[in-house]
């Protein structure tokens, strides 16, 4: 059973976590090969995704594992290779599922299996845009 958790606590907690937004810029490096990109922040995929075309660019590999995969598209059996990623600083030793992203705008997906290392989302927050702040009224 979980202790409740007081105001202080909290904010210390709270404190020690990092704050990314919709999309952030990464590098991801696998054995000698790396490369700084653009990658979306997904809360809702459990595991975290790269493009075939830039794991192979990469020279990603070996494959390590292989999951289940469910999308709007239906379920498939996807390859698992593992990476370093650096995000805002941390760099973590991360799982990511090998899948065709060609038609999408973004090569990586950053899913829980990152997140959950203490990250914090703020969806007003964009790498790829300025960041819009609301006017204060007069």
């Amino acid at each position: 059973m979980t202790e409740k958790m007081t105001s202080e606590e909290t904010l210390k907690e709270l404190r020690n976590r990092t704050i990314v937004g919709l999309t952030e810029k990464i590098i991801v490096k696998s054995n000698s090969n790396k490369k700084e990109l653009i990658a979306r922040i997904d809360t809702g995929a459990t595991k975290s995704s790269i493009d075939l075309s830039l794991a192979s660019e990469l020279k990603m590999g070996p494959v390590v594992d292989s999951r289940l995969i469910k999308s709007a598209h239906g379920v498939k059996l996807r390859p698992v290779v593992e990476a370093e990623v650096t995000l805002h600083g941390r760099t973590l030793r991360a799982k990511f599922t090998l899948a065709d992203r060609n038609h999408m705008k973004y090569p990586v997906l950053i899913g829980q299996n990152i997140l959950k290392n203490g990250f914090l989302i703020d969806p007003d927050r964009r790498a790829d845009k300025p960041t819009l702040r609301k006017k204060e009224k007069d």
